[in-house]
């Protein structure tokens, strides 16, 4: 059985496949956050649940916190009417 220690991996010991899930990842990780920072930004207080400047700090929890904000620190998008939108599924 093999072992691996990737604690004392160098970028030349990476197989290109795992160099390129490296990139990969790396590019998701700061697209995710980037996203969320832009998101925090252009967004009232009103519009987020909890604090902006909290969200922010957790937008840099890699992959975790971009995510989380996405799923839980937006409030429903209001439309006109004040209601938040209907399910499209919904009969009338």
């Amino acid at each position: 059985m093999k072992s691996y220690n990737l604690q004392g991996k160098k970028w030349e010991d990476l197989s290109s496949p795992q160099r390129a899930a490296v990139v990969i990842l790396g590019i998701l990780q700061l697209t995710l956050l980037v996203a969320a920072l832009a998101d925090i930004q252009k967004r009232s207080p009103e519009e987020i649940n909890g604090d902006k400047r909290l969200w922010t700090v957790v937008a840099f929890i890699n992959y975790i916190g971009p995510i989380s904000y996405f799923l839980f620190g937006r409030k429903p998008a209001l439309v006109g009417n004040g209601h938040a939108p209907a399910d499209r599924g919904e009969k009338s």
